[in-house]
């Protein structure tokens, strides 16, 4: 047992000689650390070092438990995040004119602070504040920063920090170049450019044909005329009870409709596009004067009997109306 003198005295000595750094030497100490690899790691003794006053340098410390058996995940998504503000932070102010060291104390590492800090979750972030030298605060007691929101950015924290540290440098997060990202948009445009340019012969001519758009603008104009904006805005029921155990498919009163009225005066006008449209192009050039004469009564009587039926639906919905037609009187 002849060594355990010389240990407590080796240990005596270590402590002796930690408590004599200045806070410059603990400053060029933990910042030739970050400088190699950031954020610092810490554990109990480091973390003693690096917060004890004085210090004329700023300290960031992040908290954590990211040992799978704590079940931290706010820890596993958030520590990306303080990497990537570390390294971003330490390789734009690769002289420390910032003064800040970004640190971070795990509770695998760090028990007895953790035990000493009265914490109870993580992660926990800590801002120490210089208590001497130009950039003293007033308070030297450290600021906390929020996570109630759950995960933050790297930019989030990094403006977080900016605020509490003015007049100073503030190198700006760089995230690295995702390349499989990069990769991946560049594939797209390249096939989508391809199969644009081999399909365009075949999609031209649907685009210049004019019995395609006359299609598309009279479908347009039926959704429209027929009240299907209306049923979107208000949301309208499709259809209503009469209160005789029956359906009503029509509203009364011209303020209100039914979903299943809107798509019956739909397909009723649609309908009556199609007569007018029959009757103005396509039964002219029908040759045979019998046939012609029978496409004329076929289409004139389905635009007599959707007139009628149209009228029929106005006297439901206003009883006052005063025109209709056969037969929907």
């Amino acid at each position: 047992m002849r060594w355990l003198p010389a240990f407590v005295s080796a240990l005596c000595a270590t402590g002796t000689l930690a408590a004599k750094k200045s806070t410059e030497q603990r400053f060029t100490e933990f910042h030739t650390k970050s400088l190699a690899s950031s954020p610092v790691k810490l554990l109990d003794a480091s973390y003693r070092e690096l917060t004890s006053a004085p210090r004329d340098y700023t300290a960031a410390i992040l908290l954590t438990a990211l040992d799978a058996r704590f079940g931290c995940q706010l820890c596993r998504e958030f520590q990306p995040e303080w990497d990537l503000l570390s390294k971003s932070w330490v390789k734009g102010d690769k002289s420390g004119d910032s003064r800040l060291i970004l640190a971070t104390l795990d509770f695998s590492d760090g028990r007895d602070i953790f035990m000493s800090l009265g914490l109870q979750t993580a992660p926990v972030l800590f801002l120490f504040p210089p208590t001497i030298g130009p950039h003293a605060a007033a308070s030297p007691e450290p600021i906390r920063y929020d996570f109630v929101n759950g995960p933050q950015s790297a930019e989030q924290v990094h403006a977080w920090l900016s605020r509490h540290l003015p007049d100073r440098p503030h190198p700006p997060v760089k995230r690295p170049i995702n390349w499989i990202k990069w990769i991946f948009t560049t594939t797209m445009l390249a096939g989508s450019l391809t199969a644009a340019v081999v399909a365009w012969p075949y999609v031209l001519p649907i685009i210049q044909n004019r019995n395609v758009w006359a299609a598309i603008s009279l479908i347009s104009i039926l959704l429209f005329t027929s009240g299907h904006m209306f049923n979107r805005i208000r949301g309208v029921p499709y259809v209503s009870g009469d209160g005789r155990g029956g359906i009503t498919y029509f509203a009364s009163g011209f303020q209100n409709q039914f979903g299943m009225e809107t798509q019956i005066v739909a397909a009723m006008y649609g309908v009556l596009s199609f007569a007018a449209i029959a009757l103005t192009v396509k039964v002219p050039r029908i040759a045979d004067a019998k046939a012609q004469g029978v496409a004329v009564l076929a289409w004139g009587g389905a635009m007599f009997l959707m007139y009628s039926f149209l009228l029929s639906i106005f006297r439901v919905k206003n009883g006052g109306y005063p025109f209709s037609l056969p037969p929907f009187m």
